[in-house]
């Protein structure tokens, strides 16, 4: 659509980085372009800057509207064009392994791309109709996902944790091993420590040239902070549906995304819910999350997002809303992937279907005796006399945390599987798993008979 040269200058207020301005009525002025919530704008300042702009609020004649890079300098006496369009982003090809501001400017120096196709962002989630029941896994090689929650295309599902967790690395490496065909990043509020530190992890490990990178750092507007999630998932879509690509969408962090529509919500005045987060949290986290798709005769996409929770607490507004969306969450705290507040609600689909036929009874029964060596250690810490099964227990415990559990491990689903077997192996006897008959004297009495493998 193109530019529209109605020009308003009666600017009402300038609140932080927002600007009110009253616009006539169209019986006024028939050629009055019509204003719509979303559409961009651009404010041309007295001293000739031109900022962008996006409406944010409709109020009969009053429109407010969110400027990307600040208010600061900008005159009461400037004027305002209405572009008749939402946001858009660059989309072609050629955003293969490039750095996009939150405003959708690239920021890494590479060619220009002013001239390639753009598509609208923030549009409405796929029909229903048009999906597809999950049933492909994303392999990560990470095994307390891979082996125990497995990761599942279409699936939407964050990572939870606090301040000063490993999860920003976790997500790289993700980004890195998961067997996606792009990968989409998108980062909120992040120090400028941790953006390199991603872009360098997909530098390093070559595959850059399947990534997007879309970049708020947190000196940067607020409003790009919450335009990120929008421009990397429309990229997604596109890559899905019109060239049927298996697209993994990583984000980072979705509360500082909360706090960011919290900021916006406040200086429009919007009446506070709890903790100051407004009252529709849910369906902007939801609007966000329902992307995720495995589309009928196209391609995928699932997305992993990390969710902090401050002092700890999984009832803070923002994890509390996102649990009731997704399909399931990782915890991660001490470094681990914690094995019994993580939940998969789709591995159902894929484990023993599309994996090896022993998954299910091996992942069932390592988190069962991981839970038995859990009570274990317990009685240890509190001096109780321990019986010859608890020392089995505390020592398959220890095995456990670190060929399984530390996050920086990494393994095909295959063999940790047979890792798995191993670890049994020498720590038990075949009567004492409880497993069918037939894995057990396939898979278990070979590896005990050598002794308890490596």
């Amino acid at each position: 659509m193109r530019q529209t040269a109605v020009r308003y200058a009666k600017i009402l207020e300038i609140v932080g980085d927002m600007v009110r301005v009253e616009i006539p009525s169209r019986e006024s002025l028939p050629e009055m372009p019509l204003v719509r919530f979303g559409d961009l704008a651009v404010v041309d300042n007295v001293d000739g800057e031109s900022l962008l702009a996006q409406v944010i609020q409709l109020d009969e004649r009053r429109v407010s509207l969110q400027i990307f890079s600040g208010t600061k300098g900008l005159s009461t006496r400037a004027t305002v064009r209405f572009l008749g369009h939402p946001m858009q982003v660059t989309f072609s090809e050629n955003i293969l392994g490039r750095v996009f501001r939150g405003s959708g400017e690239p920021m890494d120096g590479g060619p220009d791309l002013s001239y390639e196709p753009k598509v609208e962002i923030g549009g409405p989630s796929a029909n229903p109709m048009r999906r597809v029941l999950a049933s492909k896994m994303i392999r990560t090689n990470i095994p307390m996902i891979d082996l125990f929650n497995s990761l599942v295309e279409s699936q939407k599902i964050p990572i939870f944790s606090v301040a000063g967790e490993p999860y920003n690395q976790l997500l790289a490496r993700i980004g890195v091993q998961a067997d996606a065909d792009i990968v989409v990043f998108g980062g909120m509020g992040l120090v400028f420590d941790d953006y390199y530190a991603f872009r360098r992890a997909f530098e390093e490990a070559g595959v850059l040239s399947r990534t997007v990178m879309y970049v708020h750092q947190a000196s940067d507007p607020v409003l790009e902070g919450v335009l990120v999630p929008d421009m990397a998932l429309a990229v997604a879509e596109h890559f899905a549906v019109g060239e049927g690509k298996r697209v993994l969408v990583l984000l980072t962090d979705m509360t500082s995304f909360a706090d960011a529509l919290k900021e916006v919500g406040i200086a429009m005045e919007h009446i506070p819910s709890n903790r100051g987060y407004m009252g529709d949290l849910y369906s902007q986290l939801a609007r966000r999350y329902e992307k995720a798709c495995d589309f009928r005769g196209a391609g995928s996409v699932t997305i992993l997002s990390v969710t902090t929770m401050p002092g700890d607490d999984v009832t803070h507004p923002v994890p509390d809303n996102t649990g009731y969306i997704t399909e399931g969450q990782f915890y991660l705290h001490d470094g681990f992937l914690d094995p019994f507040g993580s939940l998969s609600r789709l591995k159902q689909h894929v484990v023993g279907k599309v994996t090896r036929e022993d998954h299910a009874q091996v992942m069932n029964t390592m988190i069962r005796l991981y839970a038995d060596a859990q009570d274990a250690e317990q009685k240890q810490a509190m001096s109780f006399e321990l019986n010859a099964r608890d020392h089995k227990l505390l020592k398959f415990g220890g095995l456990f945390r670190k060929r399984f559990m530390d996050v920086q491990v990494s393994i095909a689903l295959e063999d940790a599987l047979d890792l798995c077997w191993t670890t049994l192996a020498e720590c038990f006897d075949a009567e004492e798993l409880l497993m069918k008959r037939v894995f057990v004297e396939k898979y278990f009495l070979p590896r005990k008979e050598a002794g308890g493998g490596a």
